[in-house]
């Protein structure tokens, strides 16, 4: 059973994975065997990305990617295959910019950061969810596309564009798993909530994190490298009869903990 958790001889691209749950889910997808490409904006976190992969024995190579733009995507799936002949696992985590540039009201909401937002979590998985599938339908092996959503896309939120996107993102999924299963392509969501990006920086974000923590039915918070485990699980030939789900990562807390909304819901107040 433990064999077919193994990746030996595929290829994974990760975006977003030079810092945080991309960098987790990278290293765990290479300590399975993958070999991998990782992408991401900052060079120099990717290249550290790489850096350590290769420390840890497995082989990869940092392409440094602005997956807003598709051409830029298209680009970073065609290294993939420059370097390694294919392309069998699309791992799409880039994202971010869930806040606003200001504290508008829905109503005075600019059209430039919703459209950014948008851009950054929504668009930039179907560019590359449609590069990947272009070159995995064309090589007729079958394939795996993982997207990454939020929790956030499940609740309301005062940050509103952030979980429209990513609710869009989780939309896409199912359509892409429906589309490509002919083609033995599956697309699975991971949604992550309450969960840390890396360790904290200082006493201060450990003690936030503590508390944070026990509003979740865990009485914790989720680490980063507690995503890498279900990426290859839904990467590997364990979940080859999973396609258009959505794993929730959160510890309970969507199911019976106090969700961040980013402001107090009016039932709570005070007259």
């Amino acid at each position: 059973m433990l064999e077919t958790l193994r990746l030996d001889g595929k290829t994974a691209v990760v975006t977003g994975a030079g810092r945080g749950l991309g960098k987790a889910m990278a290293k765990a997808l290479a300590q399975a065997g993958a070999e991998l490409v990782c992408a991401a904006r900052t060079s120099g976190q990717i290249e550290e990305t790489v850096q350590e992969i290769h420390a840890a024995g497995g082989r990869a190579l940092a392409v440094p990617t602005d997956v807003t733009d598709s051409a830029q995507v298209n680009h970073l799936v065609d290294a993939c295959i420059d370097a390694y002949g294919k392309i069998d696992i699309m791992v799409a985590n880039a994202g971010g910019g869930g806040g606003s540039r200001g504290n508008w009201e829905f109503w005075e909401y600019p059209d430039e950061d919703f459209e950014a937002v948008l851009a950054t979590n929504l668009k930039s998985n179907f560019y590359c969810n449609r590069a990947a599938a272009r070159l995995m339908v064309a090589r007729a092996a079958g394939g795996v596309i993982i997207n990454v959503a939020s929790g956030t896309a499940l609740r309301g939120n005062r940050h509103f564009a952030y979980p429209t996107a990513k609710g869009g993102v989780i939309s896409l999924t199912k359509s892409v798993a429906t589309l490509l299963g002919p083609h033995q392509i599956r697309a699975n969501v991971i949604i992550p909530g309450f969960v840390l990006k890396g360790p904290p920086a200082n006493e201060r974000e450990a003690e936030a994190g503590k508390r944070h923590g026990r509003m979740v039915p865990v009485r914790r918070l989720g680490e980063w490298w507690e995503l890498g485990p279900l990426c290859v699980f839904l990467a590997s030939d364990a979940s080859q009869y999973i396609t258009g789900q959505s794993f929730i990562i959160d510890g309970g807390g969507l199911a019976g903990g106090l969700g961040p909304t980013g402001f107090m819901p009016w039932h709570n107040l005070e007259d």
